[in-house]
């Protein structure tokens, strides 16, 4: 028989259990609604629009470039191609880096740039040839980044590659490509022999569709020279690009965050400084980009998610953009849009990724980030997601990515949805959506949110619905009712077709858990786990009845659900 507790001890037990219970109220109640179903009003008004839709969410990236040609990178960049064909871009790092077409987490290269014994230059394109060829074969277009430092024209090369993996601290990867030329003018002639290449390899016309940027983050460690040295950095491979192709569209910086004075000095410099290649005043500037990022926080086992920095920092880099009358209507992209900072990080932390915590947290932000654009009258060009896939890694290993083994996550079946999207931005009206406002401070925390994004291309109605809220736990389903006025016709019907991603739709991660985590599945089991990585459609050519051009549709959205809904008209 156990012994009774001494009164001391029982009141030192008490006071544990009692500071563990309110530490368990403070998280839950962040965390957890109440258990029922909750009911959301929709409405969406055909009549009044907003403005084109934009296909700004057709950007993409990744830190290792030479995955864009091999086995699992070229299927994934011809589902990426198949979004939008000769729409969609690509910016990866490395693609000036000294190797032998080597990669690894955070690495790549290609030996474009190498010097003989009498240190003449001695320039290689074909690893750079089979990157561009891969992408533009697919239907994507080259966002170029002009980097990084070869080590033959490093001013401090030792030691060069780095072998970072998710066990060292992140700064181990600045090493010798991180450092600036010892001679800009051998900088410069390498980035206009390498522009006059791609002019001569794929013709004037299609180069002139490309973004050409400097570097990646000068603001941080990516960049160990300073604020001036990076302007001549810049000046130089902007000159070498349109020496090489005048009408070439150049611009930048893509710094950290939303760049603060770091972001002034480039535009300043930019727009009246002396360029330190030409002598000139100013250097030309086509769009710019900058970065922001979630900052998710992993509490008792639960991640809980933060678009609070993220919407933040974007609202704060377009009102700086928006400081400056002289390049008011400046093309403007989010160079890297990602709910946190380290596509190659893993770990339980990061688990979300492979879910629809990461698919429904997409679907929620990117039409936020357009609301942000329109109150500050941005010209919001694209929004990147720094996310692709690693080549010969383990099945849903944590990675910020697209796809694993070359079976698409759920967040793919948010991009495929976005996509189908065309004509005139509706505007949308939900009960249950959070303020923007609310969201830039708090995040989602107290309640979830649940809304719309809409679009109507003169005969299909295009309604992409969210139910999102910050922490990954189970949840109360939303019951939404849909409500659409003013349709293009008074009375009848429309077919009504229903995509869904959720835990049991488009969800390869639940249909991999349920088949027990096979870590080489054969090749039925693949074909399966493919099928899976697809949008599935759940209704098709429904009919909907249509009543004093109105119309109205029932539907049940679980948490970290996705929902799009199309009308189609006669």
């Amino acid at each position: 028989m156990d012994k009774v507790k001494s009164m001391p001890e029982m009141k030192k037990s008490k006071k544990i259990l009692t500071l563990f219970l309110l530490y368990a109220v403070i998280f839950l109640n962040a965390c957890v609604d109440k258990p029922e179903s909750f009911e959301v009003r929709i409405e969406v008004n055909v009549a009044r629009t907003k403005g084109e839709v934009s296909h700004f969410w057709r950007f993409f990236g990744a830190d290792e470039p030479n995955y864009a040609y091999m086995t699992d990178g070229r299927k994934l960049l011809g589902e990426l191609g198949e979004l939008r064909s000769g729409e969609v871009y690509f910016r990866a790092h490395n693609l000036l880096t000294t190797g032998a077409g080597t990669h690894a987490l955070k690495w790549g290269s290609t030996n474009a740039y190498t010097e003989d014994e009498k240190g003449n230059p001695v320039y290689y394109w074909a690893i750079l040839d089979s990157i561009f060829d891969a992408y533009l074969e697919n239907g994507v277009r080259p966002y170029v980044e002009i980097g990084f430092m070869p080590e033959a024209l490093s001013i401090n090369p030792e030691p060069y590659r780095h072998y970072w993996n998710p066990d060292l601290p992140y700064d181990k990867v600045y090493t010798g490509w991180a450092y600036p030329p010892k001679d800009y003018k051998k900088w410069e002639e390498l980035v206009f022999q390498w522009a006059s290449h791609c002019v001569e390899r794929y013709g004037k016309e299609e180069v002139e569709q490309w973004y050409w940027e400097t570097w990646n983050e000068p603001n941080i460690g990516y960049w160990q020279g300073t604020v001036e040295e990076f302007l001549m950095l810049h000046d130089h491979a902007i000159n070498g690009v349109l020496r090489a192709l005048p009408t070439a569209r150049a611009g930048g910086p893509d710094v950290a965050g939303h760049g603060g004075q770091y972001m002034r000095q480039f535009i300043e410099h930019c727009l009246s400084g002396t360029n330190y290649a030409t002598g000139e005043k100013g250097t030309k500037l086509d769009f710019l980009a900058f970065h922001a990022k979630g900052q998710p926080d992993f509490d008792n086992g639960t991640v809980r998610m933060n678009m609070a920095p993220q919407l933040g920092g974007i609202d704060k880099g377009f009102r700086l953009i928006a400081s400056y009358p002289q390049i008011s209507g400046i093309p403007v992209i989010i160079g890297e849009c990602d709910p946190e900072g380290c596509a190659a990080c893993q770990g339980d932390r990061l688990g979300y990724r492979n879910g629809t915590m990461y698919s429904s947290y997409t679907a929620a932000t990117f039409p936020r980030i357009l609301d942000l654009a329109e109150r500050h009258h941005i010209n919001l060009e694209g929004v990147l997601t720094w996310a692709f896939e690693f080549e010969n890694q383990p099945w849903f290993a944590g990675f910020r990515s697209l796809a694993t083994n070359g079976v698409n996550k759920p967040v793919m079946n948010v991009f495929r949805m976005f996509s189908m999207m065309d004509g005139q931005r509706i505007e949308v009206y939900s009960d249950g959506e959070i303020p923007l406002d609310t969201i830039i401070h708090e995040s989602v925390r107290v309640k979830p949110d649940v809304s719309a994004f809409a679009s109507y291309d003169g005969k299909r109605l295009f309604i992409m619905i969210w139910h999102y809220y910050d922490c990954d736990l189970p949840g109360p389903d939303a019951r939404i009712s849909l409500e659409i006025n003013n349709l293009p016709v008074s009375s009848g019907s429309a077919g009504m077709s229903c995509f869904l991603v959720d835990r049991r739709h488009s969800n390869s991660y639940t249909t991999w858990l349920e088949m027990g985590s096979p870590r080489e599945p054969d090749p039925g089991t693949y074909a399966v786990l493919e099928k899976s990585g697809r949008l599935e459609q759940t209704v098709q050519n429904k009919k909907v009845r249509i009543s004093d051009s109105k119309a109205k549709v029932e539907l049940e959205l679980e948490r970290q659900g996705v929902a799009m809904v199309v009308l189609e008209f006669q």
